[in-house]
């Protein structure tokens, strides 16, 4: 048992890292060369076609109709719901503001626990949350529109929503995890967030000229290079891991390490110049990991 915990923690540590790299990514590639909801539906099609090839080698135990109904429908609308506010907000705010409410998902993962699955909420517990709403409020309402953020407010709500579906998403997934496989989950679930993505692309519409300039001939490789990073390594291979994190650690633990995305986001995004360094968003980060602290920390040591 403790070989599969310390699989699961490096599987969440190179989850997570290559998620961080994934907004740096991102940015550079949104709206320039993608649409946000393009780019969504590129990353689901993409990592279902993925995950049912793979599925071709992989035996796993067949799962019911209820079971794949269910997964269809968290992949549909949990799965795609997240991406649809994250590559929205991400591209209308900077890397590391995004990072910031990327790293509150445990704050939500207790709460929905405390509503919903009846877990104690404690006074430690209680001020962790008010502290970490608290670093959200500041980073929303003080971070202005700029070069680098064009619609900072917009995109930082966005990024808040994207953050509080994927904390659902984790719970849901923790459940279903328990009678399906890894391969198989990840089928259904991205066949789903493709359905979805499809579907919305056909009624917006389909913006890329990435695509559009390749198919007139004109090759930009790096924006390609890149497409093809986000779309192996943070898109397909990243959540392959999450599952494998899920399996053996707790939903608060895999989502505690969302913090590795905001390092690496962060000393990543300053290096390239896609963010400033700004003490509103220090304050904010602090605020948020204190906050983190108490929830999931202070009160067991207690």
């Amino acid at each position: 048992m403790k070989d599969k915990k310390l699989e699961a923690n490096l599987s969440m540590v190179a989850s997570r890292v290559m998620s961080g790299l994934n907004m740096n990514a991102l940015k550079f590639l949104l709206p320039l060369w993608l649409s946000a909801l393009t780019g969504v539906t590129v990353r689901c099609v993409f990592a279902a076609v993925a995950f049912w090839i793979t599925g071709c080698f992989v035996k796993e135990s067949s799962v019911t109709k209820r079971q794949r109904i269910g997964l269809f429908c968290l992949g549909a609308f949990g799965l795609y719901g997240f991406m649809f506010c994250y590559l929205l907000g991400i591209s209308k705010t900077t890397p590391v503001s995004s990072a910031i409410f990327n790293s509150m998902q445990p704050i939500w993962v207790f709460l929905i626990s405390v509503i919903f699955l009846h877990e104690k909420a404690t006074l430690m517990k209680v001020i962790g949350i008010t502290i970490g709403f608290g670093g959200a409020l500041l980073c929303i309402l003080t971070q202005g529109n700029d070069d680098l953020a064009h619609d900072a407010f917009t995109g930082n709500l966005l990024c808040l929503i994207s953050s509080i579906v994927f904390a659902i998403y984790l719970i849901v997934s923790k459940k279903l995890l328990q009678e399906v496989g890894v391969i198989t989950m990840m089928k259904y679930i991205f066949g789903g967030a493709a359905v979805s993505g499809v579907i919305v692309s056909f009624i917006v519409g389909w913006d890329a000229p990435l695509f559009m300039d390749a198919w007139h001939g004109e090759w930009h490789w790096m924006p390609w290079v890149i497409l093809a990073f986000v779309l192996v390594f943070p898109t397909y291979l990243s959540y392959f891991l999450v599952p494998i994190g899920l399996k053996y650690l707790k939903t608060t633990v895999v989502a505690i390490y969302s913090y590795l995305i905001l390092v690496v986001t962060t000393v990543v995004s300053l290096s390239l110049g896609q963010d400033r360094f700004s003490w509103t968003q220090a304050i904010a980060i602090l605020m948020i990991c204190t906050s983190v602290y108490f929830v999931e920390v202070a009160e067991k040591k207690r």
